[in-house]
């Protein structure tokens, strides 16, 4: 039971921590493909696997991260209230006697939370090194310096940083096929209402809708055999797509149907200006929706590659039903979303169900 208990509150401060982190990356120019990255390289490895949980990438990390991040959040409780007490006796008068010895206290106070911390770190950085500093084995350390390097967790920068360029590469080249395909549709959606002709202009809108409609079927797909294979030609083929269609229909319209509908909120959230002080809110919207969305479509992909045979023709025209008032939904959405969200007619360049959050405003 305590097992049971210790591995939920690990993925409970593992999530929390991925989703920060992405979130925090998404907000920030360039490095918002890192965020993209991470979400198709989770896809491929659960396309690869088969199993969801696979693609929870760097998962024990994180939650290592959230504990320590918590627990030095906790101590250094008393530290803020001691410096409250320093800052209330300083402006009633700060020549006193007891200012400076409040000021002092608060300095050693500070230095002995930030050795605990440290200590408590290079212990494994688990809650109960948080607990007790246990003097014994902090003597014993002392007295043995080489000791040092096996505290210290195996740190290869050059691995961090080639990680961290596979996901921007990931990231940058999955945006930029997904983007090829959308270019088309999103440009006559936004050129269709300079029209000077109102029907001429609604035909030219509807021909946008029903392409990107197409366009939807395709491309979340397409990205995520390109994360697995790596090949940026993968963005060609859309026939390999409707063949796996064919093996797994219910998957692949599932997979569409939440990745579809899990970006509807952030469009709600654009209708007016966000404020700065709350400017990272949609992006963690974002990140909330979107990552268990691509986690579904990495496992849609393993359910029609690991069938050989096609599913019966029931089930495809099953599959067939359910994705169409998916799609209608989704693109009448982005059609209104012109009309409705604060930058206009050029948030239909904001495809954050394939891209990002917002590719090309508000970044």
């Amino acid at each position: 039971m305590e097992s049971l208990i210790s591995r939920f509150f690990d993925y409970l401060f593992g999530l929390l921590i991925i989703w920060l982190s992405l979130g925090a990356l998404s907000a920030v120019p360039v490095l918002h493909f890192l965020t993209l990255g991470y979400f198709l390289a989770a896809s491929a490895r659960v396309a690869k696997s088969g199993r969801i949980r696979d693609g929870l990438i760097g998962l024990k990390t994180a939650a290592r991260i959230g504990k320590i991040l918590l627990a030095a959040w906790l101590l250094f409780v008393p530290v803020r209230l001691l410096h409250s007490y320093w800052y209330d006796a300083q402006i009633i008068d700060p020549n006193s006697g007891s200012v400076k010895n409040l000021a002092s206290l608060l300095i050693i106070w500070i230095v002995t939370v930030t050795l605990f911390i440290l200590w408590a770190i290079l212990r494994g950085g688990r809650l109960r090194n948080f607990t007790w500093p246990a003097p014994a084995r902090l003597i014993r350390w002392m007295g043995a310096p080489k000791s040092f390097i096996s505290f210290v967790p195996k740190f290869s920068p050059t691995k961090i940083i080639r990680l961290f360029f596979g996901y921007f590469k990931l990231g940058f080249f999955g945006f930029v096929g997904g983007a090829i395909w959308l270019l088309i549709p999103v440009l006559i959606l936004f050129l269709a209402p300079l029209i000077s002709s109102p029907v001429l202009s609604a035909l030219v809108s509807l021909l946008g809708t029903i392409l990107l409609g197409i366009v939807a079927l395709y491309v979340p797909f397409l990205q995520t055999r390109y994360a697995v294979s790596r090949r940026f030609l993968e963005f060609k083929n859309w026939r390999v797509v409707r063949e796996e269609f064919r093996k797994a229909p219910l998957a692949l319209w599932l997979a569409l149907f939440v990745t579809l509908l899990f970006a509807l909120p952030l469009y709600i959230l654009k209708i007016e200006l966000t404020p700065r002080e709350v400017a990272w809110i949609p992006n963690l919207v974002f990140v909330l929706f979107m990552y268990p969305a691509r986690l579904l479509l990495g496992w849609a992909n393993s359910r029609a590659i690991r069938r050989e045979d096609r599913s019966h023709w029931v089930w495809r025209i099953f599959g067939r039903l359910g994705m169409f008032p998916s799609v209608v939904v989704y693109v009448f959405v982005v059609w209104i979303s012109q009309y409705l969200s604060w930058h206009g007619s050029y948030s239909l360049f904001e495809q954050h169900a394939f891209l990002l959050p917002a590719p090309m405003l508000g970044m």
